[in-house]
C-alpha cells in the first residue's frame, strides 16, 4: 500500500466518486460537511465509495470507522493516516 498525502487522498476520493456519481463536484463540498448530504450520495453510494477506496488502495475500512470518513476532511485525514 502506498502512503497517501492529504492531496493524494483527496484526488483518490475524487477519482472513486467520479466512477460512482460522475455528476458530483467535490470542489463544491464543504470540507466539514457530511459527504452524503453535501454530494447527494445515498447509502449505497457511500458503501461503493468505501469499496472503491479498498479497490484502489487495498485498505479495508471497517464499518465502525465509517463515521470518521463521513466528511471530506475526515476521509482525507483517515486515508493519509492509515496509509502512512
Amino acid at each position: 500500500m502506498t502512503a497517501l498525502t492529504e492531496s493524494d487522498a483527496r484526488d483518490l476520493i475524487a477519482k472513486v466518486l467520479a466512477d460512482i456519481a460522475p455528476e458530483v463536484d467535490l470542489d463544491g463540498a464543504r470540507p466539514d460537511g457530511q459527504l452524503q448530504e453535501e454530494l447527494g450520495l445515498d447509502s449505497m453510494d457511500f458503501l461503493n465509495l468505501m469499496i472503491g477506496i479498498h479497490d484502489e488502495t487495498g485498505l479495508t475500512v471497517p464499518e465502525r470507522d465509517y463515521p470518521a470518513l463521513s466528511t471530506l476532511d475526515g476521509a482525507i485525514a483517515y486515508l493519509a493516516e492509515r496509509t502512512a
